[in-house]
């Protein structure tokens, strides 16, 4: 299969999953969409590398993780990160739904060794995924190896519908509110009669430490230049405390992306007004698509029951200890609930499906403000609290812990 040919399919099933989101107002999301559509096309005349063939191989995707994980940091201050202390006790208590559920399930129905190996990928991405499946073959457990990959590549099948409508029931709920004007948060701006800049040049403004330098100076390759060196100190810290602790630099250019754009080194959203956003996701996205390849028929039908079990034991573990933790925090069971469920799936997914229901609900600016201002911060926090920094973590430590087979 030639470059552009490979391209063309790819990019086509990333569109298709859009316009079915778009049909459907969000309540069929688009990663949801793209992955079944991945796996049809593995299953019958996909090759196993037609990402890396269209050219998107693993530095590249890295590359775009620095960045998105940076710039992704922009979006939250460090007063922010303070404010949303209550998503990060209900993002932890999530896990520990997910923790106490799997454990009790496993040990009735299975064994220990699955209960320690399907809870870091439950928990987060393709990096503990990838721990504990390396960890499970280590110890000559070949189906717990597969069984790490499939979780991470499944689990997103329940998380992806579930949160389009917890966040489509929040939203109605916030616009409900806010409508009747009975809607209070400090974070948007009061209404001005005053007419606000929305040009090219306003939106392009030099970042505080660099005010003294004219706007016209401040191009798209000074936004990847300043972005760039933001990830790269997060890439020599983590370098630097390697001898003593392991530190993930991925979790190091989210707080590097924070620091600097609260000391005005970076602005808000640097990689989205360098205009390289959208082709970063698509990268990110088609490499989380790219481990589908390893999820035949044959596995599927082989470790299906263990899968939907763990899966939803996981998920109504999740559910009952955030819905309690939410309430007696005074957070709504369907924000609550989101949150936890972006264990699931993570960064970008939880960034695109809340603004997938955001656009759905609603076409006013100032409600779309209102709505994302209320959402977006504790579902982006949520995701990095479990997914990057938690589950690394999780794995780290319980893969030591996995029971080799005797002989």
């Amino acid at each position: 299969m030639s470059q552009m040919l490979a391209l063309l399919l790819i990019v086509a099933i990333l569109y298709i999953g859009d316009a079915i989101s778009v049909r459907t107002k969000a309540w069929i999301p688009s990663v949801f969409v793209c992955a079944v559509l991945f796996l049809i096309g593995y299953w019958t005349f996909f090759p196993k590398d037609i990402v890396s063939v269209a050219g998107i191989g693993t530095p590249v995707a890295v590359m775009m993780m620095y960045l998105l994980i940076t710039n992704m940091g922009t979006l939250l201050s460090l007063k922010e990160l303070v404010n949303q202390w209550k998503t990060i006790v209900i993002s932890l208590a999530g896990i520990a739904g997910i923790t106490a559920a799997i454990f009790v399930v496993c040990m009735i129905m299975f064994d220990l060794n699955t209960a320690i190996v399907t809870i870091p990928p439950l928990v987060g991405g393709i990096v503990s995924s990838i721990i504990m499946s390396k960890g499970a073959a280590d110890a000559g457990l070949v189906d717990l190896s597969v069984f790490a990959i499939l979780i991470y590549v499944m689990q997103g099948f329940a998380g992806y519908p579930l949160t389009a409508i917890m966040l489509q029931r929040e939203g109605k709920r916030v616009l409900k509110k806010y409508r009747a004007g009975q809607w209070k948060d400090d974070s948007v701006a009061p209404p001005s009669d005053k007419h606000e800049p929305t040009t090219i040049v306003a939106e392009d403004k030099m970042p505080r430490l660099f005010s003294a330098i004219p706007t016209h100076y401040n191009t798209s390759y000074f936004k990847f230049f300043r972005l760039a060196a933001v990830a790269y100190l997060a890439y020599l810290a983590s370098s630097a405390v390697s001898p003593f602790v392991s530190i993930s630099p991925f979790v190091l250019c989210l707080l590097f992306g924070v620091i600097a754009a609260s000391f005005g080194f970076l602005e808000k959203q640097p990689l989205q007004k360098a205009n390289g956003f959208g082709f970063a996701v698509m990268v990110l996205m088609l490499f989380i698509f790219d481990t589908l390849n390893k999820a035949t028929p044959e596995m599927l039908l082989r470790l299906l029951f263990p899968m939907v079990i763990l899966i939803a034991t996981a998920i109504i573990g999740m559910f009952i200890v955030s819905w309690i933790v939410g309430k007696i925090l005074g957070v709504s069971m369907e924000m609550a609930f989101a949150i936890s469920l972006t264990a699931l799936y993570g960064f970008p997914a939880d960034y695109i499906i809340t603004n997938e229901a955001i656009t759905a609900l609603t076409k006013d600016e100032k409600e779309r403000q209102v709505l994302t201002n209320h959402m977006l911060g504790p579902m982006l926090v949520g995701g990095f609290i479990s997914v990057t920094m938690v589950s690394v973590v999780m794995a780290g430590i319980m893969v030591g812990y996995i029971t080799p087979i005797a002989g």
